[in-house]
């Protein structure tokens, strides 16, 4: 059974992934360019000494969700992949092969969570799952930690924004468990409810206070075009966490309607 909800995980993900890839290319390409523009200009915003082409690192490493359409650039012709290679065909084969893996661990932990720890449907237990995965994955750490379009950050620092990236996730992940247990742990099941909220919340402040803050930002960086940078980012890893929550759990719930034995055997 895990196998076959590995391979629906992996269709679910790899079909987000092209829907991510649409977001990124119609709404994350604008601020991209522009920042591109930008750097390749000698703005305000390009600093002094070496900097990332691109993003805060963090965000792009830990959370393997890609970020707005050619995020990455390439600034020659001798490093042999333009620019509108990597926003085209190489973001579409980036994002459905990451989508697919990320569906892939989805499906897998759904197989752990699901008759074990939760007596939903397959298509809430799903639901549930990629909305507490977007949080605890990719909002909160994207909160400390944000994503930084071109022109953005110091080559020197990209070691230490992804070991603190990868820390924040971390414990939010954990906090997360524990908040899960909290809310699991009464016989009211809306006040345990928000008691494990709380929990959570509580977990993930202290850690964003004791991790240090990282701000690389020059003062001449144009704000409303971070924020729209920032913005899409998280919509777009937003429409991949939700497209593979919605449609991995049409596909099981599809694939147990048509097999009564399989529904019998997981009850």
């Amino acid at each position: 059974m895990t196998g076959r909800y590995l391979v629906l995980g992996m269709i679910a993900g790899l079909i987000a992934g092209v829907l991510a890839f649409g977001v990124g290319k119609v709404w994350g390409e604008p601020p991209v360019a522009a920042a591109i523009a930008l750097e390749e200009a000698g703005a305000p915003a390009a600093p002094e000494h070496a900097h990332d082409h691109g993003h805060n690192a963090p965000t792009a490493a830990a959370t393997a969700e890609p970020e707005p359409a050619g995020h990455s650039h390439s600034h020659g012709e001798g490093e042999g992949i333009s620019r509108a290679t990597q926003a085209g065909i190489g973001l579409l084969t980036g994002m459905a092969v990451f989508g697919a893996g990320l569906g892939g661990l989805f499906a897998l932990v759904f197989a752990f969570v699901q008759g074990r720890f939760s007596h939903l449907g397959a298509r809430a237990t799903a639901g549930v799952m990629a909305v507490l995965g977007y949080v605890s994955v990719v909002l909160v750490p994207f909160l400390k930690y944000p994503a930084n379009p071109p022109a953005v950050g110091h080559g020197e620092t990209i070691g230490l924004r992804t070991q603190m990236f990868f820390a924040m996730m971390a414990l939010s992940l954990i906090a997360m468990v524990i908040a899960v247990a909290v809310a699991r742990s009464g016989r009211d099941r809306w006040r345990a409810g928000i008691l494990g909220g709380l929990a959570y919340l509580v977990l993930v402040v202290v850690a964003g206070l004791v991790l240090p803050a990282i701000n690389e930002v020059p003062a001449g960086f144009p704000g409303d075009l971070l924020w729209q940078f920032r913005s899409v980012s998280l919509v777009i890893v937003a429409v991949l966490w939700a497209g593979i929550g919605l449609i991995f759990g049409q596909l099981v719930q599809g694939s147990l309607a048509r097999d009564p034995g399989l529904r019998q055997r997981l009850a």
